[in-house]
């Protein structure tokens, strides 16, 4: 039974700083390049429509005011969470075309509802060639959410922007896995030490982009599923520069469709966000084309025949301990995704494992963590003897019966699938806490834009 996709395009511009002073970010123009290169039609998807955000105006906005766009981005974040909780409620695969960076804290509010429903977490596979987590505990001053994001939804900010409807985190730092950031992405201690995983770019090249989305999934064991944001940023700028912060020493096609293809081919992956494209700077259209054949092929395990239905899993209620990651060659039926060359329906392309310099990658603090790739902790298997929490209130309520699930995960589901009935993911008529909504721009920034530069 494959699962079908649904486009939702989000056309937002607000997290961005101005590439002029008289001029607005191209990025909200993303979704329909993208759709003009008929990629609904080659997803076969239907089409979700679109969730319009407010004019960009910085107005009057000046550094120390805070987040800029604060209050146009609280409210669509809303308006996004219900529009992907819609699509989820219909058992459909979201796949949100931004529009910049900040269309996460929509993404983010929709998987915490979620979560809650279940009676679970929800984990983040946050792929971006950049941190994004400039906060006011480690900057100077903030302004562009687009920067900011993965701080705000892991808690940190200003509480109009990182505690919607009362919920603050909407991800926890240990159910976070960051891969594509550069070696050197200045907040990269700053992860660490929140205990946020981690995988720069010559980790994930020297671990194989196929290799990688497993070891996502392990890291992330104990979550009921998982969002992935990707930011085309993290393609090095070489093959992909039509972005608002390009960056030197990010992956190449084939690794992003490899490693989404691994990413995306399991029912606990929820959905997919697409970020930061700007096609100002693609006059000819050869980039968006580039980027739909990626997604194209990289999302084809969500829409094969064999496709296994999404699953929520229930969190365990005590912590697994980690095994060394030559476990992962041994799972049956993942083992194909030990070499990029054997990915399914990625083979075609030239796998990631034949692409030059992969096999020249210098490993040392490779991991993010200050610490060679052999950290075995961080690449455990998942231990099938745990229990879920199948006597959980929610859970039995649901009166769904438990599916078979890969392998990989080794565990059967517990959870009610994602499409558990209308209105899974409504906003609550009543929150049970109203964060205090501040004006536009509140709190210190200077730099509205993405990327942490002058």
């Amino acid at each position: 039974m494959m699962r079908r996709i649904a486009v939702l395009d989000a056309p937002t511009n607000l997290g961005l700083r101005p590439p002029t002073p008289t001029s607005v970010p191209g990025c909200a123009k993303a979704p329909g390049a993208l759709r003009d290169h008929d990629l609904l039609a080659r997803l076969r998807a239907r089409d979700a429509g679109c969730v319009t955000p407010a004019r960009y105006d910085p107005g009057d906005w000046r550094p120390g005011d805070g987040v800029c766009h604060a209050r146009e981005i609280a409210d669509y974040s809303l308006a996004l969470a219900e529009r992907i909780g819609s699509i989820i409620d219909r058992g459909e695969f979201p796949v949100v075309l931004g529009g910049d960076c900040s269309v996460l804290l929509g993404s983010a509010l929709a998987m915490h509802r979620l979560g809650e429903a279940v009676g679970g977490r929800i984990g983040l596979v946050f792929v971006d060639g950049h941190s994004d987590f400039r906060h006011p505990g480690n900057a100077s001053y903030v302004g562009a959410a687009a920067g900011e994001d993965l701080a705000l939804v892991t808690g940190r900010g200003q509480a109009d922007l990182a505690a919607l409807e009362g919920r603050r985190p909407y991800f926890r730092d240990i159910d976070v896995v960051v891969l594509g950031i550069r070696a050197q992405d200045e907040y990269r201690l700053d992860l660490q030490a929140a205990g946020i995983t981690t995988r720069p770019v010559p980790a994930l090249r020297a671990e194989g982009a196929a290799r990688t989305a497993q070891w996502a999934h392990e890291q992330l064991a104990d979550c009921a599923g998982y969002w992935v944001h990707i930011d085309v940023d993290v393609l090095d700028p070489a093959v992909m520069p039509a972005v608002d912060a390009p960056d030197p020493g990010g992956i190449a096609f084939a690794e992003l469709e490899i490693l989404l293809a691994g990413l995306v081919d399991t029912p606990h992956c929820l959905g997919v966000e697409l970020t930061v494209f700007d096609p100002d700077y693609d006059p000819d259209g050869s980039y968006a084309a580039e980027i739909v054949n990626t997604v194209v092929a990289g999302l084809a395990p969500v829409t094969a025949p064999e496709a296994v239905p999404p699953r929520l899993l229930s969190a365990r209620p005590t912590p697994n301990p980690r095994r060394t990651s030559d476990r992962v060659e041994r799972v049956d039926g993942v083992a194909r995704l030990g070499g990029a060359e054997r990915v399914d329906g990625v083979a075609r392309l030239d796998g990631a494992g034949r692409l030059d310099g992969l096999d020249t990658v210098d490993l040392a603090g490779g991991d993010g963590r200050g610490g060679a790739l052999a950290d075995a902790d961080r690449d455990g298997a998942v231990d099938s003897a745990q229990p879920g929490l199948l006597g959980h209130p929610k859970i039995e309520s649901s009166g769904v019966v438990p599916a078979v699930i890969p392998a990989a995960v080794e565990r059967e589901p517990v959870g009610p699938p994602a499409s558990a009935g209308p209105g899974l993911l409504r906003r609550p008529a009543q929150p049970a806490e109203d964060a205090p909504r501040q004006s536009s721009v509140t709190e210190n920034s200077a730099d509205l834009h993405k990327a942490d530069t002058a």
